[in-house]
């Protein structure tokens, strides 16, 4: 059984920064595709970060967040981390983790319960 589990979530000032983690269990994550989503009241979900399967890594990061926020993973501790730098209040959501065997897309895959990030002004 897939399980993802987030954590590290929670209020920040604008500028501040913070690190989201997210435990996976009951699959060897080398082989699959990891990202982060976040939905913020409101909006649709959408896609913050991933990178791709495979032995050549593809990284991927919406604009909005591109040189504040990095995406990695360990593999050996099957945990996958999104640190989150110069924060703003825009960048207020549940933020959700997903993996897949092949692409991380937003109508597939496995996904945790979300972290909710508070960013205030």
């Amino acid at each position: 059984q897939v399980q993802l589990a987030e954590s590290g979530g929670g209020l920040v000032q604008a500028g501040e920064s913070l690190r989201l983690s997210c435990d996976v269990s009951g699959i060897i994550l080398t082989t699959y595709a990891v990202g982060w989503y976040r939905q913020a009241p409101g909006k649709q979900r959408e896609l913050v970060a991933s990178i791709s399967n495979g032995h050549g890594y593809d990284y991927k990061y919406a604009d909005s967040v591109k040189g504040r926020f990095t995406i990695s993973k360990d593999n050996g501790k099957n945990i996958v981390f999104l640190q989150m730098n110069s924060l703003k209040v825009e960048d207020t959501a549940v933020y959700y983790c997903t993996v897949d065997p092949w692409i991380i897309a937003s109508d597939r895959g496995y996904w945790g319960q979300g972290t909710q990030v508070i960013v205030s002004s």
